[in-house]
């Protein structure tokens, strides 16, 4: 197949890959490598502080970068680093067969006549009022979903199709001895309900640990609804980097994820099956999709379903759950699905020109 010229454009919240959580930055990391290694030829456009092996065009860091060299920045700084990002991709719009973008908004006006040759995927719930007034202006926007439960949300002239995320396989080493905890990994909020997670686990007689970043668009959350819970029993890590993640998801018995929201994907879930670990999360979004339910994990209700999955969490092959992760949830297999997006999107524009 011919090699494709293909410009990633990731957000500039944080760099590339993350340092120590997960999202759209780590998608964006692990599908540049997955498509380099199969041959394309890609260009990052990223914050300044990325590491990346594809070309990087960058002039700026990231936020998370200001703000530790600064302190509390203007917050209109997010704006202007999407402005400089854009900036350098509309001079080098020519070059690429397509243009894959992670961002939010301002790339569907500069992309122009260009939008029938762009990808665009969104990383976070598409229901609210931001959402459908953006689709409704830019109808000729090709939008990829990451998972049926959110391609829902997107109107039909947008859709282009549905690509579940994948991680690099080798990444999660893991573990098919039974675990010692519960896990939870997520960020701090309401979305994702840590302290349902801690009362289930208190409920079940079991120690959960939980790691995540304190949540920037709540974060009185965590200091109302979850500090007081923590105990001898209920251990909160904070934001980890791979290798504790790993130790953390490897060792558990289960992760929990009783999200409270229409969750897009919730890459958790992957890594967890990654370590061979089983996913008891509640019906919520994606996870139906995600989860295999009575063969990598139990999707449950509400609390009462979550405590009796965990005593059936022993019927599950840890072995098993490793191999579904290999045949679903790789990022080899996130970028094939990708590519073969990218060129029907190529021929349609090619007969409509």
């Amino acid at each position: 197949m011919t090699k494709l010229k293909i410009a990633q454009i990731s957000p500039n919240i944080f760099p590339v890959p993350p340092i120590d959580h997960g999202g759209t930055e780590r998608i964006v990391a692990d599908l540049c490598t997955a498509l380099s290694c199969s041959g394309h030829d890609v260009t990052l456009f990223a914050p300044s502080d990325s590491a990346t092996e594809s070309t990087l065009v960058s002039r700026l860091p990231s936020l998370a970068a200001l703000e530790r060299e600064y302190g509390k920045v203007p917050p209109s700084i997010p704006a202007v680093l999407e402005a400089v990002q854009m900036e350098l991709l509309r001079r080098r719009l020519h070059e690429f067969d397509v243009v894959h973008c992670h961002g939010e908004f301002a790339h569907a006006a500069m992309l122009g006549e260009r939008r029938g040759r762009s990808v665009t995927t969104i990383h976070w719930r598409v229901d609210e009022l931001d959402r459908r007034l953006f689709f409704a202006a830019f109808p000729d926007l090709p939008v990829a979903a990451i998972s049926a439960s959110q391609e829902s949300g997107i109107p039909l002239p947008n859709r282009a199709g549905i690509v579940h995320h994948g991680i690099e396989r080798d990444r999660y080493a893991p573990s098919f001895e039974p675990g010692r905890h519960l896990a939870f990994v997520g960020r701090m909020t309401d979305q994702k309900r840590p302290d349902t997670a801690i009362r289930v686990a208190r409920a079940a007689g079991l120690p959960i640990r939980l790691a995540g970043t304190v949540d920037v668009g709540n974060p009185t959350y965590f200091e109302r609804e979850v500090r007081p819970l923590l105990g001898g029993d209920a251990v909160y890590l904070g934001p980890l980097a791979d290798g504790p993640k790993r130790e953390l998801l490897a060792g558990a018995s289960a992760l929990l994820l009783p999200v409270d929201w229409p969750e897009p994907f919730g890459l958790v879930m992957i890594e967890a099956m990654a370590c061979g670990t089983p996913v008891v999360a509640w019906n919520r979004g994606s996870v139906r999709e995600v989860v295999e339910d009575g063969v990598t994990g139990f999707v449950v209700e509400n609390e009462a379903e979550a405590l009796e999955a965990l005593g059936r969490i022993g019927e599950l092959d840890r072995r098993l759950i490793r191999q579904r992760f290999e045949a679903r949830f790789t990022a080899d297999r996130m970028a094939a699905d990708y590519v073969a997006i990218y060129r029907t999107l190529m021929e349609r524009a090619c007969a409509s020109a």
